[in-house]
């Protein structure tokens, strides 16, 4: 197309298109500049969908995710021209139709005054000849238009079929890339459910363990694997049954293979680990080739969360990955498992960042045991180790632990871990470290700092009861406690090791799971509920064992030693004193199911007394804020 003539369509395109599923597909056919006019542009959930026209047919085309920005920062309009680089066109389920779905392009014109229409053609030649009789065929040059390739097929007698071109290419080529040789090898991103026959080339970033179901169904197996293609874009690939049986011993972390004859459906939001609006399904019929000798595909994906940026992803399903220096490692210690009394291995390590925070993870099954000891033999040299797929959990204030899917990197070739490692030896190994843990449980002065952003009143949460549905939502209080039952349960008895429940051993001593030793004492820890009242209203607060001490003045310990040799006065006495006390509160709000209804739960994250000077300047801040507006 011409730099000085008026930007118009490509005559002939969309039968281009319709004819040649991918532009690698044209074979013996020059491919063509493609340029479509954009009709009737809208969006479909995260996508956008509309009609490229050609002037003369349209085709029903959708832009992949990744090209969503182009449309909402307004570099691709309606009734716009774009030129198609990459695509594929593919036949519709049920509809019996085909769909552009364009992977690359570049933008030829902002929106033009109307849709473009080339009626003056419907005589002329077609542009673009797809099935031409004759031996030799010249196009013809419609009128306005700039001139395409012609179209020069050899003598049919010298045309050879698929197949023979197909063994003439690949000759001597070795089993794995006969895929990739056969047909198009397709990237992750152009995937759809309504692709027909496609073939990927992929690492596998992530395996999850081969594990059992049971269900209405019946009993079965399943697996996950994520994999990830040469442009970084990752997919969840999950089999069943036989399949699981069948892939699970083929497909080896970091290892590159081609895929083909998979199935896809729209992720579920709740359980998707990887930012791809589609997830994979394998059955036994699948085929699954290694790529020997591959390495341009990149190594495992990382997502790294800062520990102190840690808050806002306690309790829910998203998981997170995690980079640092690790300080200790703990013996292993068997647990065991509650759904099937199974004993399984345990150990916990501790790792800092340049937050200067530090965060316990818990490591279980063969990460406990293998990789988990060989960071006990080298914790001395303080490794930085990579961890992806953790799970965030409220235990002891905040804490993570792998799942299946966890893997773990020891010493990363990654800039993240070059960073860390130059902070840690030239400042972080002289910093003193804070566990966010006890921050978000109960630090006084880092809780006091807290106090006073995202500033509620307990009617903001109380009147709100889909508050925290998705995930936990965190805001900051200033009120009173009104009200301590004193015929609640108290506390509990815990390890005087790890703090976990313990039960009356068979004779004497107490019995701990975690441990798996018997004790001959044990401790009592807080776990109670306050009401507290604010100028709007009240609300029930859940309290850990920090933060109830600091408000009742005492251990639980002390407090069930008071009820028994002093008596139920003191006792009464000792819970009022903490009565009609200002407290700031940083809380986190979720949903909770009791009797197949759905509960609002405010827990205490961490508590500090009112600062009387700083409320007073925070107040003057808010104040100003308001003359302001």
């Amino acid at each position: 197309m011409s730099s000085d003539a008026a930007p118009s369509v490509t005559p002939g395109a969309v039968a281009f298109v319709l004819e040649n599923a991918s532009p690698d597909e044209a074979t013996g056919v020059p491919v063509p500049e493609i340029v479509l006019q954009v009709v009737d542009l809208k969006p479909i959930g995260s996508r956008f969908t509309f009609a490229a026209s050609d002037g003369k047919a349209k085709i029903k085309t959708m832009l992949p995710t990744q090209l969503a920005p182009e449309v909402r920062s307004g570099n691709i309009q309606n009734l716009g021209l774009i030129r198609v680089l990459d695509y594929t066109c593919n036949i519709i389920p049920q509809q019996m139709e085909k769909a552009l779905i364009i992977t690359k392009l570049e933008v030829v014109s902002k929106a033009l005054d109307s849709e473009i229409k080339c009626e003056a053609e419907k005589q002329e030649k077609p542009a673009i000849l797809l099935s031409p009789k004759e031996e030799s065929v010249v196009l013809s040059k419609p009128t306005n238009t700039p001139p395409l390739p012609p179209v020069v097929l050899k003598p049919k007698q010298e045309v050879k079929s698929a197949s023979q071109i197909v063994n003439e290419q690949r000759g001597n080529a070795a089993p794995a890339a006969r895929l990739a040789m056969t047909r198009r090898v397709h990237p992750l991103i152009a995937l759809n459910p309504y692709q027909g026959n496609w073939v990927i080339k992929v690492r596998v970033t992530s395996k999850g363990n081969l594990r059992t179901y049971r269900n209405a169904r019946g009993e079965g197996c399943v697996f996950n694997v994520e994999l990830t293609d040469e442009d970084g874009t990752q997919i969840q690939a999950t089999m069943f049954n036989e399949a699981a049986k069948k892939f699970y011993p083929m497909f080896e972390l970091g290892k590159v293979y081609y895929i083909s004859k998979g199935s896809l459906r729209v992720a579920n939001k709740q359980f998707k680990t990887v930012h791809n609006d589609y997830e994979m399904t394998l059955n036994e019929n699948a085929v699954v080739e290694e790529a020997e000798g591959e390495t341009f595909i990149p190594q495992i994906q990382y997502n790294f969360v800062k520990i102190d940026q840690l808050g806002p992803y306690v309790g829910g399903r998203e998981l997170v990955d995690v980079i640092g220096v690790v300080q200790s490692v703990s013996p292993t210690l068997s647990v065991r498992r509650k759904i099937d009394n199974e004993t399984i291995p345990k150990r916990d390590i501790v790792v800092a960042d340049e937050s200067s925070k530090t965060v316990t993870i818990s490591l279980w099954n063969d990460l406990a045991t293998t990789t988990g000891q060989e960071l006990l033999d080298m914790v001395d040299s303080a490794p930085i180790i990579a961890i992806k797929s953790l799970k965030v959990s409220d235990f002891q204030g905040l804490s993570l632990s792998t799942v299946g899917k966890s893997t773990i990197v020891v010493s990363p070739d990654l800039p993240e871990a070059e960073k860390l490692r130059a902070w840690y030896d030239s400042e972080g190994k002289g910093t003193s470290m804070a566990s966010i843990g006890s921050d978000m449980g109960a630090s006084r002065v880092g809780g006091a700092r807290s106090m006073y952003s995202d500033r509620v009143f307990l009617s903001h949460i109380t009147s709100d009861p889909n508050l925290g549905q998705d995930k936990p939502v965190f805001f900051s209080l200033n009120a009173y406690i009104s009200l301590i039952k004193p015929d609640q349960t108290m506390w509990y008895r815990a390890c005087k090791t790890c703090n976990k429940k313990v039960t009356e051993a068979v004779g004497s001593g107490y019995w701990c799971e975690g441990c798996q030793k018997n004790d001959a004492e044990c401790s009592l820890r807080y776990i109670m509920v306050i009401k507290v009242s604010d100028p709007t209203g009240e609300a029930w607060l859940s309290l850990f064992n920090d933060q109830a001490e600091r408000i009742v003045g005492c251990s639980a310990d002390e407090l069930d030693r008071i009820r028994k040799e002093e008596g139920d006065d003191s006792y009464l006495l000792k819970l009022k004193e903490a009565t009609w006390v200002p407290h700031l509160f940083r809380v986190s709000v979720t949903q909770n199911e009791y009797m197949n209804e759905k509960r609002q739960r405010i827990t205490v994250r961490s508590e500090a007394p009112l600062d009387h000077a700083a409320e007073a300047k925070y107040m003057l801040e808010e104040i100003a804020k308001l003359t302001a507006c």
